[in-house]
């Protein structure tokens, strides 16, 4: 991945204002050196919101990613739209991520759990180095160097 080949990511919505779709984008540019394209369109909704207009306007969105991101505080607001997204990167053969919850102990969905590739808490390394390792399988170890001393 390079700023001349970025990966290109799809993060699921359901065309309303979401902030946890906004914090997935505040996490990612706080991460050096990671590169990607944004395939989402939620300020763009299709034009009739009958369900089949929806999911074809969704499927666009989705066709050229290479990973697709599942904020899974977003499911209870539609479970029958965020299931399909993530059914629908699964049939397409595309990396699934699932973010945790934002800010709370509750669990993933087991829907979403068990579609998965990689669950990862929020936490922009972790979100980003996940998203390296599905969609591109780059290797992502990273060591921490932590000095101290020895009174």
């Amino acid at each position: 991945m390079s700023q001349d080949n970025p990966i290109r990511l799809f993060v699921s919505h359901l065309y309303a204002p979401d902030d946890d779709y906004h914090r997935v984008f505040e996490y990612l540019e706080g991460s050096r050196n990671f590169f990607y394209i944004n395939l989402s369109t939620p300020e763009n909704p299709p034009r009739s919101f009958d369900k089949e207009s929806v999911k074809e306007h969704l499927r666009a969105q989705m066709i050229n990613a290479e990973a697709v991101l599942v904020t899974s505080g977003i499911y209870a607001n539609d479970p029958v739209m965020i299931e399909f997204q993530a059914l629908y990167a699964k049939a397409c053969d595309k990396p699934l991520i699932v973010l945790e919850p934002f800010g709370t102990a509750q669990p993933v969905p087991p829907q979403l759990k068990r579609l998965a590739d990689e669950v990862v808490p929020w936490n922009e390394r972790e979100l980003a180095d996940a998203i390296r390792r599905q969609a591109r399988h780059e290797e992502t170890a990273r060591w921490d160097t932590i000095e101290f001393k020895l009174d």
